[in-house]
């Protein structure tokens, strides 16, 4: 993947232009196209970078943007989740191991630095890191050198680092939770990914781009927003931003019975005034229990399906329920989806 700045990111009347359209990153308002503005300046400036900003914001498409947007693009991007990386293990992980460094060390591993040479490794929340991690990769950042576990000599590795976090590691570090030393070597420079709550009309925006994506993806017919549901995506919260409309509208895409959005049952699935409606009028107890039975088999699907990208394996072990019988109730309400490959912010 690669991204040509051929009139640049960014239009002169500070539409985004085709680039970063092309890297899922959709919107227009104001404190948005600043991150874009500063992305684009950055993004050819090969030193370490912080992105920072809440959970579901776009932090990773920040991040692949000031990759593809650099003369790295031709290189490896590595995405590192730090809360992953083994602790015994992290210097194997990072710097690779010689074959006999230790026990189970049967043949020679390669480490992420080397993976990514010439590129870019994105160190994704990085105050999962522990204590004795943050110090190896202190070590490494102060010159870009190291030495794979059981080797003899000395490696210069060629990389551009690209931390984020959804926290506040000012305060991490005065709680002694995250190294001062480490911060000042990520913060060379940084960007800050607005929240959704703050980006005006993008949220109508992004959720027409993925009404639309979903529709295209799944074989589904075309869906348009209803006005009282533009009010309802204006005056939302968003506590989980781009991420939880992308899922919120997935499910719609799924569930809805028409092509007008309405978003009736962004909550409990009682919330819907159609279910209600059959618990009030319905003639027997049986008949409204079945209605609302299957109103929330479906919204708690369609949820389940859209957290796990529609991973029937991943789905059955977040709900507790066996792959078969789950499976089985996906196909009952026509839930049957292919995972979504590409996201937007």
């Amino acid at each position: 993947m690669s991204a040509e700045a051929d009139s640049g990111p960014v239009s002169r009347d500070g539409a985004p232009g085709h680039a970063f359209a092309r890297l899922n990153l959709l919107g227009n308002s104001p404190l948005f196209l600043e991150a874009l503005h500063v992305i684009e300046k950055i993004a050819v400036v090969d030193a370490t970078v912080l992105i920072q900003g809440e959970t579901g914001t776009g932090k990773e498409l920040a991040a692949r943007a000031l990759h593809y947007l650099s003369p790295r693009r031709d290189r490896p991007f590595i995405p590192v989740n730090c809360g992953a990386l083994p602790d015994n293990l992290i210097e194997s992980e990072l710097f690779g191991h010689e074959r006999g460094a230790f026990t189970d060390a049967k043949n020679a591993h390669r480490g992420i630095i080397s993976q990514g040479e010439g590129g870019t490794l994105f160190f994704d929340e990085v105050e999962a890191m522990t204590p004795r991690g943050q110090a190896v990769l202190l070590r490494f950042l102060q010159d870009q050198k190291y030495r794979p576990v059981g080797g003899r000599l000395e490696v210069s590795g060629n990389v551009r680092i690209i931390a984020s976090s959804n926290l506040d590691l000012e305060e991490l570090v005065r709680d002694n939770q995250f190294r001062r030393d480490l911060l000042f070597r990520f913060r060379t420079l940084s960007v800050t990914m607005p929240p959704l709550r703050l980006r005006a009309r993008d949220v109508v925006t992004l959720a027409e781009h993925f009404l639309h994506r979903f529709a295209m993806q799944y074989g589904r017919p075309t869906k348009r927003l209803h006005p009282d549901a533009v009010t309802w995506l204006l005056t939302h919260d968003w506590p989980g931003n781009v991420r939880e409309l992308e899922n919120l509208m997935l499910r719609e895409v799924l569930l809805a019975e028409d092509d007008v959005i309405r978003l009736r049952t962004t909550g409990d699935a009682t919330s819907d005034p159609a279910v209600h409606d059959h618990f009030v009028y319905e003639q027997t107890f049986k008949q409204a229990k079945a209605r609302a039975l299957e109103a929330f088999e479906k919204a708690y699907l369609g949820d389940l399906l859209a957290k796990t990208s529609g991973n029937i394996a991943l789905a059955a072990r977040l709900s507790r329920k066996d792959r078969s019988a789950l499976n089985k109730l996906v196909k009952k309400h026509g839930l049957g989806i292919e995972r979504p490959r590409t996201h937007a912010v």
